[in-house]
């Protein structure tokens, strides 16, 4: 495995690899790798010829400046894992390499940056404006513009995602959509834990009492899926809502059924072709997020 910290060394050595008509997928992720995150570069390797993984904890897409400065980061294991994996490159850019102090300063100050994908804007509409958007203002423009600024250096042929951010994922369709980039997004499933509990970076955060007690959170999903045929959407929002709740160290954010294309919440089965239950919540210290397609 090949370690760049400079992106124009990464660019030069990736316009040599395109040069021999290699397909290149891209795997962006923010350390504290997990099984979930190899998953995509498994997956990754069997659509490309050359895979890159970038390790980038992005400070744009922070609300809270707290959780940015604890945010695990475990630089040495995650390389053990890549290599484990047969990763080709590893991407650890420094955040003066992909930021400049001013734009640093816009999200500090909470201005919107209208520049923030090099002179060119996506208007992602409604998609931002619930669930993670509405809870975590600025967050998706945080997500597009560091994901913007990765494919503009890496340029791959393919991009790699877990469906565990169901609403991230969108957003970055969207974006690629508006922008033109020749880009082919894959959702890939997730990966669990054997209590159910989605596997996520912030999970090491969690304590042995509340690591158990999160597996109520895809017990309540599986059980909204199979209740599907025998309640209304309005009922099963309820019973989810009643089940997350009855736990008194859970503080839950959302729990919505929503369109799968557009995101927007639906009351009624004949509203969206496909459906999906998205949940957060706060759980001690940890904020988890999960989601479940429906239909």
């Amino acid at each position: 495995m090949i370690i760049f910290n400079s992106a124009q060394q990464l660019k030069i050595y990736l316009d040599n690899v395109k040069d021999q008509h290699y397909i290149v997928g891209f795997v962006p992720t923010m350390g504290a790798l997990h099984r979930g995150h190899i998953s995509l570069i498994n997956a990754a390797k069997i659509q490309s010829d050359i895979v890159v993984c970038s390790i980038f904890v992005n400070p744009t897409q922070f609300n809270d400046l707290n959780d940015l400065q604890n945010y695990p980061r475990t630089f040495e294991a995650d390389c053990k894992l890549l290599e484990t994996a047969h990763c080709d490159i590893l991407f650890i850019p420094e955040v003066s390499e992909l930021y400049t102090f001013e734009e640093l300063e816009l999200k500090k100050e909470k201005i919107e940056d209208k520049s923030w994908t090099e002179g060119k804007t996506v208007d992602f509409g409604s998609l931002v404006e619930v669930m993670e958007g509405a809870h975590r203002p600025g967050h998706f423009n945080g997500v597009a513009q560091v994901v913007s600024k990765f494919f503009r250096i890496v340029e791959p042929n393919k991009a790699f995602f877990g469906q565990k951010d169901f609403q991230q994922l969108a957003v970055i369709r969207k974006m690629v959509k508006q922008l033109n980039m020749p880009i082919e997004i894959f959702a890939c499933p997730i990966i669990r834990e054997s209590n159910g509990l989605a596997m996520s970076s912030r999970n090491e955060r969690l304590s042995a009492e509340e690591r158990n007690l999160a597996s109520i959170i895809s017990k309540t999903l599986f059980e909204v899926k199979e209740l599907q045929t025998t309640k209304t959407i309005v009922e099963l929002k309820s019973f989810a809502e009643d089940q997350l709740k009855a736990e008194p160290k859970i503080e839950l954010e959302y729990f919505e059924i929503s369109d799968a294309d557009s995101l927007q919440p639906i009351t009624d089965y004949n509203q969206a072709a496909t459906a999906v239950a998205c949940v957060a919540l706060k759980l001690g210290n940890v904020r988890l997020i999960d989601n479940i397609v429906l239909y």
